[in-house]
Formats: structure tokens, sequence, C-alpha cells
């Protein structure tokens, strides 16, 4: 059961950005440079005549070149590509080794399918680390409890969660806050005790994303089928946590690792 849910290792096709930006070999060198310059997220982009693939134009291919000259004459033709089905840790180190951020995916008549990334790359490693993380938990509520549990992967609403967590930390809230606007956070897991739908992992992602006006998050489920007496809801209940708006924000200061410091360094003098 459990090799079946981790599955084999991912590829390329299962993490990629299928809706992706190009200009044409004919655009000029000023339209792109005024297109880069205007984005957010593109320092270059895939030169495509219709589908095909036929070189890369970043930003620094343009500062020498004249504002009226098409992109053909000043792009790269010496192209780095993945294949859809390229195992995404091989197109970690082709980015890791040639330095290049983003590769173009082509399939095999060398049409673009898709970009990968490195933060691609990265979120692709964190979401294979979960399922191990919700295995583990699952045979823990199964050994207490005697039963067994389903398992799926949906969006759930923020408002519906109770937190099992009464603080989160400031320093740490700041860091899931980084990974959620760069696309790298986990998935939480979420356990619905027949209908009440328990945060058992991510309570500092829930807040990041809530003060990001984000409503819904993607989440591993462990479903109980019928109602079961939780430790984690005891905790809830006990801490009079009912919503996210229940959550604690802890400076940090007061973390634990902060104050354990200072008491061994006023100790040590």
């Amino acid at each position: 059961m459990e090799e079946a849910w981790r599955g084999s290792k991912p590829q390329v096709g299962e993490y990629m950005t299928q809706d992706v930006a190009t200009v044409a070999p004919e655009a000029t060198v000023e339209e792109v440079a005024v297109r880069i310059a205007e984005s957010d997220n593109h320092s270059g982009y895939p030169v495509c005549d219709r589908r095909r693939v036929e070189g890369f134009v970043s930003a620094r291919d343009l500062l020498l070149a004249d504002d009226g000259e098409p992109i053909w004459k000043v792009m790269s033709t010496n192209l780095i590509v993945a294949h859809p089905e390229m195992k995404v840790t091989d197109a970690a180190r082709v980015i890791l080794r040639s330095g290049i951020q983003k590769l173009p995916v082509v399939d095999d008549a060398g049409n673009l399918v898709g970009i990968i990334s490195n933060a691609d790359v990265i979120r692709s490693q964190i979401e294979r680390a979960t399922p191990e993380k919700v295995g583990k938990l699952i045979r823990t509520l199964q050994n207490i409890h005697g039963v067994n549990f389903e398992r799926t992967r949906r969006t759930v609403p923020l408002d519906d969660l109770v937190p099992t967590q009464g603080r989160v930390y400031a320093d740490e809230l700041e860091g899931r806050r980084y990974e959620l606007e760069h696309g790298l956070a986990e998935p939480l897991v979420v356990i619905d005790n027949a209908g009440a739908t328990l945060l058992a992992d991510g309570h500092h992602r829930v807040l990041a994303a809530d003060r990001l006006d984000i409503d819904e998050m993607d989440a591993y489920i462990i479903e109980t089928g019928e109602p079961l007496d939780l430790g984690m809801a005891r905790t809830a209940q006990k801490e009079n946590l009912s919503s996210i708006d229940d959550i604690e924000v802890v400076d940090y200061a007061r973390h634990p690792l902060v104050e354990t410091t200072k008491r061994l360094q006023s100790e040590s003098e």
C-alpha cells in the first residue's frame, strides 16, 4: 500500500508549467525588452515558430542589440531542453550544472509543451516528502484506534479547519509566507473526522496563507469514515480552538529555542 502511494519517481511532465509565455522569431528587440521590463516573472522567453522551439532570448541577449532587430538574430540557439518523461531529479542536475533557472520542455517533435523551473524542482521534492509524513501519521492512528483510514488529496477551505495547535511563531510564519509566495509550500495534512476537519500539520502555512488572503489550500486528507475520539480533537477542545482565528502568533523572542539559548547563556556567565 505504501509503495503504491509513493508511486514512481516524479517526471518533468507532472511539475512543469504548461501555460508558457513565448515570443515569435520576428518580434523586435524593443518589443521583447518592453515585455521583460514590464514582467515580474520573466527575464527571458522561449522563441517559438508556432509551437516549435527555435531558441531562447534573455535580457542579456538584448543589451547590445539594435531596437529594430528581429529576435531570431540575437536569440541563443544552443538550447538545453527537457522532455516531459525526463525524471525531475535529472532536470534538477541540468539546472544546477548549467546555471539556467528554467528549462523549456519539448516533446519528441521539438514542440514546446511546458517549462520547468528550479522552484518546480524544489516543489516536487517537498511533495514527495509529505506522503511519508502522512503514512507515518496513518500508521500511528491505526495502531491507536484499530481501524483503517482512507487518504485523498484535495483543496480545503481555510474557514473549515479546526486547529490542533494553539500558537505559531512569528519568525517561522514569515518563512512560510515566503514559500507560499514562491509556490514552494508543502500541502497541509488534515484529518477529516466524519466531517470535522482537523488541521494536523501546517499551522504556520495556514496563518501565512490567511495573511495573504488565500481562501483555500492543497491538502492531504486522512478520512476516518466514522467519528473517532481523537487526541487532536480533545486538544482543540481543551484549548478552545475552533477556527484559525484562535491561533496565537508568538513573538520570536518567546520561541522555546531562543528562551533556552538565553537561559544557557545566563547560566554560563
